[in-house]
């Protein structure tokens, strides 16, 4: 049985939608019944890159492109200027978007793909961000890959915030559709919006990230607009702030906070909060384990990526997966405190620019905070720091240097401070996966 007569048998006689798009509901059996783009000439096997959104037809499209067994590559127009470096690392043959379709010629191979052909398995690929270097294709064995779905879990309304191309926002989808859920698909992504589709939706569950989470709190919309059904704000993608999360649970002491952490690379992996108000979270699921070595946290993954079309295996001789997260332990449970990146070195002194960011963020008027290694001819390093206002605020650089010297050690210390404005999503992300990064309240 393919996933569509999985998918009608599951959905039998169920009268509420799965998917509201631009405010209109659309019943699972509505869809089946839509005219799907012609993919008679699709074979087993084609890479297929599709360009779209959590629509309709995309959404039929995809699902029919499963049931062919092709390895699927999800875009959205948002990456548009990136499509042709995309096709050729993936090694695309078709692309599709909308009722439109092109066959690419080409005449590279893969040794990864052509094991999927072997093997008849459907494959997915996504593209990694936030790493250095050109985004890097990554490769999953989707037929493995569905067979999470087979076993049913309770599902919630869910808002999908993240997008097309991402391994989240498809598991959502997934998810939902496999365990006769709703999802909403919001046009946009501002505050204001996103939080009038959850009052108007009654969405139970908003995944997100903490730059959104400190542009709700900077919109003053919280909590008068934070209906009733919500129950559970999920935040990934990038570090969270403890001072924006203990902000958060104390203005919506009725709404469950909880971490997420996963990696293309990696899969989906199972992750719980050790509280509604703590950063320390358990990292592991069936077919997951994890390691510390020298403050980093590696992660081993049965669901984890077959490898990357267009760079090296990432993975040592015994599968594990270095994250390049520093993390801190307390028995089972992890806190993320920085990337290896972002470690700083003073005259020898190593520190996270987080340390220097947390401390900053609790001095009244500063939204957010950038702390930067900069080299020294005398230190090696030294540290710059860049600070965005809160609206209507305006604060004294004196007092601020006094503020820190008064917490931080003096090789931590700023040697310049700057006022500035901060692009929005600076936090290297710590999980390579697509997101809308342009918030607006």
């Amino acid at each position: 049985m393919n996933i569509l007569e999985k998918l009608k048998k599951r959905w039998d006689g169920i009268d509420y939608p799965f998917l509201i798009y631009s405010n209109s509901e659309l019943h699972f059996n509505d869809i089946t019944k839509r005219k799907v783009v012609d993919l008679s000439d699709i074979q087993s096997g084609d890479v297929v890159a599709i360009i779209g959104d959590f629509d309709p037809q995309s959404i039929l499209t995809l699902l029919h492109l499963i049931d062919k067994n092709v390895i699927l590559v999800p875009l959205t127009s948002d990456t548009r200027s990136q499509h042709e470096y995309f096709f050729e690392s993936a090694l695309v043959d078709i692309v599709i978007e909308g009722d439109t379709i092109k066959n690419i010629k080409h005449t590279h191979k893969h040794e990864l793909i052509n094991h999927l052909r072997k093997i008849d398995h459907a494959g997915l690929i996504l593209f990694s961000t936030g790493t250095t270097g050109r985004p890097k294709a990554i490769l999953h064995d989707l037929t493995l890959f569905m067979k999470r779905y087979e076993t049913t879990r309770p599902t919630l309304k869910t808002i999908n915030f993240l997008l097309f191309d991402h391994i989240g926002g498809l598991n959502t989808l997934l998810h939902t559709l496999f365990n006769k859920g709703t999802v909403v698909a919001p046009k946009s992504r501002s505050v204001k919006y996103i939080l009038q589709i959850c009052a108007d939706q009654k969405v139970e569950v908003l995944p997100t990230t903490p730059t959104f989470l400190r542009m709700m709190l900077i919109s003053g919309l919280i909590p008068d607009s934070i209906p009733q059904s919500l129950r559970v704000i999920t935040y990934g993608t990038e570090r969270m702030d403890q001072p924006t999360l203990d902000a958060l649970c104390e203005l919506l002491p009725n709404v469950d906070f909880r971490q997420t952490f996963g990696m293309s690379e990696l899969g989906i992996v199972r992750v719980k909060s050790k509280s509604r108000d703590s950063l320390f979270m358990k990292i592991g699921g069936e077919g997951v384990e994890t390691r510390v070595v020298n403050n980093v946290l590696e992660i081993r993954s049965q669901t984890r990526m077959l490898g990357y079309l267009n760079a090296d295996n990432p993975f040592d001789d015994e599968g594990w997966y270095n994250t390049k997260d520093i993390v801190e332990k307390r028995d089972k449970y992890f806190k993320v405190i920085g990337r290896t990146t972002e470690v700083i070195n003073v005259g020898g002194l190593k520190f996270m620019a987080s340390e220097v960011e947390r401390v900053t963020l609790q001095f009244d008027g500063v939204e957010l905070a950038k702390a930067e290694g900069k080299l020294n001819p005398i230190t090696g390093q030294h540290v710059e720091l860049t600070v965005q206002l809160a609206s209507n605020s305006d604060i004294n650089k004196v007092s601020l240097k006094a503020y820190l010297s008064k917490i931080l050690p003096k090789h931590m210390l700023p040697k310049r401070i700057r006022v500035s404005l901060i692009p929005i999503g600076h936090t290297v992300s710590y999980t390579h996966l697509t997101l809308p990064t342009i918030y607006s309240v």
